[in-house]
């Protein structure tokens, strides 16, 4: 008897001694050779251990203890990815100097967190939320929350400075291509991040971010799943998991894909399985980087997502079509050395370097076999413009087959071409449920028995009824999306002060004192509560495709520039249809009202031409992010007490980070006819030189008092002249001078307006550098900085 309680006593303490722990204290290590040495949750839920992560490699993680149905674990944090160790005398220390370390075999320190403490309760704690935290008493040295890899827990937060990274594979840990983060304007954004190109597919690119009920410009960036399902992001993004509600352990992580799924762990007999309870992006063709370069993503319901090379192209690595596919064959030097295969149903999305409106199938393929740098072009129609159009493409990134109703053409050597036979493939929509997208197929016979044509009717019948439901619903959740996103958007990183509609409507006594018009706005005065005298700019147009646009442009624009000579803007209204922007008034209007009168005399024109420039230059090189313009004209210059100018009206700007984003992407011609620069007539690439080719023109125009809008403000003969004209007038003035007249040119070109004695010298280095912001060529023309320096150092 007193043998065998001896022997249990003994079994117990084994089990006890050799039982994990949930935390490690000072100067203790875990041993990768000892499979015991483990820390464990107190609800047992979570472990942090030795991971495999290939033959002989190992990484510090932490997994749910339970084990899923497919035999493996679910790790969802590990301390060296991308650095795996040894499995042979490795270990994790915590140092007495309070730093948590990895030493590999060879006694190098592989990962540490980089913490001092000298307290005599340090320790280092998986929590039951999965955390895995090193305290110092009552403080937090360090948590694994911090930094998570590719899955985020309850409650644990993903923020500004933290980011998700899928893995490689599903049997590589190390750092993936895509990545879940905060981008600098605050959106929750999904990128493709690779050696050679960078994409961003979700929210998809090519709608503007209040569109996907997206908020700009937050405060802070922040985003949370909390116990019950929900998810919550600081820029408006927010649902629920299918099975919202307490109970269900869950997690969100960014897979091998490229998508961010939510699962829930859920119990299968007697094992847990991992099921997706919300994932981001449906159609997974849909995300780029999918097949990698000069391939095609196929997806179905029951294969599921498959990749294949293009028609002529051979796989780059037979074990990963991360590397996509490379030619077979030479490029077409001569027009007549190629030809183009049609791909029905296809598009390839990204890396267009030209883009034709109103253009024929015939007339896309002519200009794509006379430029070497072509190989492909994309056609289609424009809903908004009504007309056909092609985007030249440069490389063959992000192709899939599904959903697109145009087609793609390929350029290849007419011997390809000829070789090349299309399955035909039926376009779908995945967005209403499967009874809408399964096709019936019927064979009609004769057949005098009434039952079967009454089942088919009654079946017809039900389809249809389905469809109703299905159009009724997308249309309640599409109008009730566009009304909260109408009635919540506000870009609060911006410091002005939101209105209030009745606020503005007080302030300007009923919008009753007009100071301007334009195309999409009025401005009228008014005066704010603190007594400020305010211009309160009120969109005509507040539709959500157009006015909307344009309302959010202004605002995210100039609410992040700060200077001088651009226009201060104190605040904005954006309550139900209303949009209005509130900036300083400006006391002697716009600088077009003030050449109409004739009053602005030499060295005040000559102080408006050095002020502009200085706040165009700030725009382009010296402000946080590039900001193009776009519509410099003297009716958006605008003069205060002093006749100091500010440059204004920021509706048609386009702003850019400094990353390396194609910045030539814009969807519209942006301007005022008489200012704009060649390149926007001639489809080529947009830079802030557009900018400065309006400058030159303004400038030509304060001089002549000629302006290229059809308009005169002075009584010179033939007033009324183009853009063209104007320019070529005064270089033809200048070019046609006798050098041996004692009358100077500018005397023949110099608006008579001008009152008082001007420099003659500064005036012919003001017209030559407005004829050489107007030069043709974009090459041709200074930046901005270097007319601020021109006009500064005669």
């Amino acid at each position: 008897m007193a043998a065998s309680f001896l022997l249990v006593l003994l079994l117990v303490l084994t089990i006890i001694s050799s039982s994990s722990s949930s935390s490690l204290t000072r100067g203790s290590s875990l041993a990768v050779e000892n499979k015991d040495d483990l820390l464990v949750s107190p609800n047992g839920l979570f472990t942090a251990g030795f991971h495999q992560v290939g033959e002989n490699a190992y990484g510090f993680a932490v997994w749910f203890s339970q084990q899923t149905t497919t035999e493996s674990r679910v790790v969802v944090w590990m301390a060296n990815r991308d650095a795996p160790f040894n499995g042979k005398q490795s270990k994790l220390s915590l140092w007495k100097d309070g730093n948590l370390v990895l030493i590999d075999a060879g006694r190098n320190v592989i990962w540490s967190t980089k913490t001092k403490s000298s307290s005599s309760s340090l320790v280092l704690q998986l929590h039951n939320t999965g955390n895995l935290m090193l305290h110092d008493g009552g403080q937090t040295l360090w948590q694994s929350f911090d930094y998570p890899t590719d899955t985020i827990l309850p409650n644990q937060p993903l923020t500004k400075t933290t980011k998700l990274v899928s893995s490689r594979s599903s049997t590589n840990y190390s750092s993936g291509f895509c990545k879940m983060f905060f981008d600098t304007d605050g959106i929750l954004r999904l990128i493709y991040d690779a050696l050679e190109t960078t994409t961003i597919y979700w929210p998809h690119p090519s709608f503007r971010t209040w569109e996907v009920g997206r908020l700009q410009y937050m405060y802070s960036r922040r985003a949370i799943l909390d116990s019950n399902g929900q998810f919550n992001s600081s820029d408006g993004w927010k649902f629920k998991s299918a099975d919202f509600g307490m109970g269900p352990r869950r997690i969100m992580r960014i897979d091998i894909d490229g998508n961010v799924r939510v699962y829930s762990l859920v119990k299968d007999e007697r094992r847990m399985k991992l099921k997706v309870q919300w994932q981001a992006i449906s159609q997974p063709c849909k995300i780029h980087g999918t097949c990698g370069p000069n391939s095609l993503c196929i997806y179905s319901q029951d294969s599921g997502r498959k990749c294949s090379c293009l028609h002529g192209y051979k796989m780059v690595n037979s074990e990963d079509w991360i590397y996509g596919c490379e030619p077979e064959f030479k490029p077409c030097i001569q027009d007549d050395q190629c030809d183009f295969i049609e791909l029905r149903h296809v598009e390839f999305y990204g890396y267009d370097f030209r883009l034709h409106g109103n253009y024929t199938v015939d007339a896309c393929k002519k200009d794509c076999l006379q430029d070497n740098a072509c190989i492909g072009f994309q056609f289609g129609w424009s809903e908004d413009r009504g007309f056909f159009y092609c985007s030249l493409k440069n490389s063959l990134r992000n192709g899939y087959e599904m959903g697109y109703e145009y087609s793609m053409y390929i350029k290849l050597p007419k011997r390809l071409v000829t070789s090349f036979h299309q399955k035909t493939v039926r376009p779908s929509n995945l967005n209403c449920p499967p009874p809408m997208l399964t096709t019936v197929l019927r064979s009609y016979e004769e057949n005098n028995d009434i039952k079967p044509l009454g089942f088919m009717l009654v079946f017809g019948s039900m389809i249809g009824f389905i469809e109703i439901v299905c159009i009724v619903v997308f249309w309640y959740f599409s109008s009730k999306r566009s009304s909260t996103t109408e009635q919540s958007y506000f870009p609060a990183a911006t410091t002005f002060r939101k209105f209030t509609y009745s606020e503005l409507k007080k302030a300007s006594r009923n919008f009753s004192e007009e100071i301007g018009r334009g195309g999409a706005c009025i401005v009228y005065k008014g005066k704010l509560s603190d007594n400020r005298i305010a211009a309160i700019k009120r969109l005509k147009n507040t539709n959500y495709y157009h006015g909307e646009a344009e309302f959010q442009a202004e605002i995210s624009t100039i609410g992040r520039v700060n200077h001088m000579n651009l226009i201060e803007t104190w605040g904005y209204c954006a309550e139900g249809k209303h949009r209005l922007v509130v900036y300083e008034y400006m006391e002697n209007g716009s600088l077009a009202e003030n050449l109409s009168t004739g009053k602005l005399d030499w060295a005040t024109r000559l102080d408006i031409s050095v002020g502009t420039a200085k706040g165009l230059a700030y725009l382009h090189e010296e402000c946080l992010e590039w900001v193009l313009h776009c519509d410099v004209k003297p009716h958006n210059i605008l003069l205060d007490a002093n006749y100091n100018p500010k440059v204004a009206d920021f509706g048609l700007s386009r702003l850019f980070d400094r990353s390396g984003i194609d910045q030539s992407n814009f969807s519209m011609i942006r301007g005022t006819r008489g200012y704009m620069a060649p390149e926007w007539l001639f489809n080529l690439q947009i830079t802030s030189k557009v900018d400065v080719f309006s400058y030159g023109v303004v400038i030509l125009e304060m001089i002549t008092g000629r302006s290229p809008a059809g308009k005169h403000h002075s009584n010179n003969e033939n007033g009324e002249v183009d853009q063209l004209a104007l320019i070529e007038w005064v270089r033809s003035t200048i070019e046609e001078s006798d050098p041996s007249r004692t009358e100077c040119w500018v005397e023949k070109i110099v608006d008579p307006s001008i009152t008082g004695k001007y420099d003659q010298t500064r005036m012919e280095n003001l017209v030559r550098i407005a004829l050489q912001c107007a030069e043709e060529d974009r090459e041709a023309r200074p930046s901005m900085s270097q007319v601020v320096s021109m006009l500064l150092h005669v």
